[in-house]
């Protein structure tokens, strides 16, 4: 038995996981008192990419609390790079160089809030000179905490977890994604050229929540186009620290700036790949 299942995860009180812990908590509990009672509804870039004023109100509450401890760390939030696929890279790409960035999420899966439906996470991240070595998707429907801190593992509900153990597309669970940009056509076409190659597909409609999921077991596989580093850093972090690979469809390892995405088992990642690329997503746009 490895030394990390004898020993338990101990957090530092000091420590930025224990303020990414704190906030995601936190504000994950105040999400869920608005449920329902949203007052103002607004669309982004089309009628499906939403944002509410509890959206902008839960990135606040973040902004604050890392802020309070943190004050010399930089800060990535969605409803703060601006709008459009272009304001998202060049965001990104500012923090790149970082000493310490806080990249977040306040609500992933806007419109399963809104519409009321239980699917819906706060995500954290922090990176270091890019590279993520902390992740927390807090999903406070279902009170699940997903806690990882780069080479020390990923843990929910203060337990290890482990990817699943499925060495086939035949044999796995996958999930995706319907882009609210110009990668929808090709993503659904894509979609359904995978679905008889895979034993079922799912759309949960949180990108940080489906790779929780691929990171716990729960899912083998998850791939989307068109994302953003906030909806992808802390799950990207929660899927390697669990033995999963997560990068680019393209075949490229994980980077803050990748957008269109592929997580697997590890076991199952090459044959996706070669599925998606023969289901025509190749040469995306980034």
């Amino acid at each position: 038995m490895e030394d990390n299942q004898k020993q338990p995860y101990v957090v530092s009180s000091k420590s930025r996981v224990a303020v990414a812990i704190n906030a995601a908590s936190k504000t994950g509990e105040w999400i869920k008192t608005k449920l329902g009672s949203y007052k103002q509804l607004d669309t982004k870039t089309s009628s499906q990419d939403l944002v509410t004023e509890v959206d902008k109100g839960a990135e606040q509450m973040i902004r604050k609390l890392v802020l309070t401890y943190c004050p010399e760390d930089e800060f990535l939030g969605e409803e703060s790079a601006g709008i459009g696929a272009e304001a998202s890279i060049q965001a990104t790409e500012n923090v790149l160089d970082a000493e310490y960035v806080w990249i977040v999420d306040p609500i992933d899966g806007t419109t399963n809030f809104v519409h009321g439906f239980p699917y819906y996470c706060v995500s954290i991240a922090v990176a270091h000179k890019g590279e993520v070595i902390v992740g927390v998707v807090y999903d406070p429907t279902h009170d699940e905490l997903f806690v990882a801190e780069k080479g020390k593992g990923a843990y929910v509900h203060g337990n290890l977890m482990k990817v699943a153990g499925e060495k086939t597309l035949a044999e796995s669970l996958v999930a995706t994604g319907f882009p609210a940009n110009a990668g929808l056509e090709r993503n659904t076409r894509a979609l359904v050229e995978m679905v008889p190659k895979v034993r079922s597909i799912r759309n949960g409609g949180s990108a940080a929540l489906h790779l929780a999921y691929v990171a716990a077991g729960r899912l083998n596989a998850y791939w989307e186009v068109g994302l953003n580093a906030w909806d992808l850093a802390a799950g990207a972090l929660l899927v390697q620290e669990s033995g999963g690979r997560i990068g680019d469809i393209s075949g490229e390892d994980y980077k803050l700036t990748v957008r269109n995405v592929a997580a697997t088992n590890g076991h199952i990642h090459d044959e996706l790949i070669r599925e998606l690329h023969t289901a025509g997503l190749t040469d995306l746009p980034v």
